[in-house]
């Protein structure tokens, strides 16, 4: 018997909760808002990676410093990674969130133009890397390898998620979660249709950690990919086309009602 054939009820509940919370009303009071001012895809993509990037700590602060490196980025992120001069990157020196810094920042754009410059770009790399390696895991470590490809500042390397030593790549695996799954309800973008939604992993936070854990859904007490491995392979088992859905549900139990 499977997880969803023993809770039935659960499975239910969390039905509900996604389709009340994956709705156009989420954008309001979430990260991905930023993305979403945008209407070409690579100013999409450029958008979402830095959003998803720095989305740890209160999100008002997180949607109030995405506005402000938008806006240093003259409001057009894709030409301003690939045309900006040394004086143009100097301008994000003073730009913070958290441990993020102008460094990281700018490192972050010269990796992001050699990836347009050599891959086409972050949709086209990311769905190269997944239909050679035919699985998500692999893909963020490959991808981790071509991002930090040129020369980088150490410290910035705590800024992209590292799988192969444990990480719950939360924040990457939420950029996944914006960029390939497509349902229609205009919270998520749907542009790289070449990864299966159905292979996607669940953007492990401590609002969704607490909720799968008071739920039952998860045993293991650190949030770290052997916990991600866990909850979503239940969350399969639940809809096993579309099980990151279930993300809306956790996030927002969580989040608004303090579950």
């Amino acid at each position: 018997m499977t997880f969803a054939q023993e809770l039935p009820d659960i499975r239910d509940f969390l039905n509900e909760k996604a389709e009340k919370y994956n709705h156009s009303d989420f954008i309001e009071t979430d990260p991905i808002q930023i993305p979403h001012l945008f209407s070409d895809k690579n100013d999409i993509e450029i958008a979402a990676f830095f959003a998803s990037t720095i989305a740890w700590g209160q999100r008002v602060t997180i949607i109030k410093n995405m506005h402000k490196l938008i806006g240093l980025m003259d409001h057009s992120p894709y030409e301003f990674i690939m045309n900006s001069s040394e004086r143009d990157l100097n301008r994000l020196n003073y730009f913070k969130h958290r441990t993020f810094n102008g460094e990281d920042c700018k490192f972050f754009v010269k990796s992001l133009n050699n990836i347009y410059q050599k891959h086409g770009g972050l949709g086209e790399l990311f769905q190269k890397i997944y239909l050679e390696q035919n699985n998500i895991f692999n893909t963020l470590i490959k991808f981790r390898e071509i991002f930090f490809d040129i020369e980088y500042p150490l410290r910035t390397q705590k800024h992209v998620s590292n799988v192969l030593k444990g990480s719950s790549a939360k924040r990457l695996n939420m950029f996944l979660r914006w960029m390939v799954r497509n349902d229609n309800n205009g919270v998520d973008f749907g542009l790289w249709d070449k990864i299966s939604m159905s292979d996607l992993f669940l953007p492990l936070d401590v609002h969704t950690g607490n909720v799968a854990r008071k739920l039952g859904l998860l045993k293991r007490k650190q949030n770290d990919w052997k916990a991600v491995a866990e909850i979503t392979s239940i969350l399969r088992e639940f809809d096993p086309k579309d099980p990151i859905k279930y993300d809306f549900a956790l996030f927002g139990l969580g989040v608004f009602e303090k579950f």
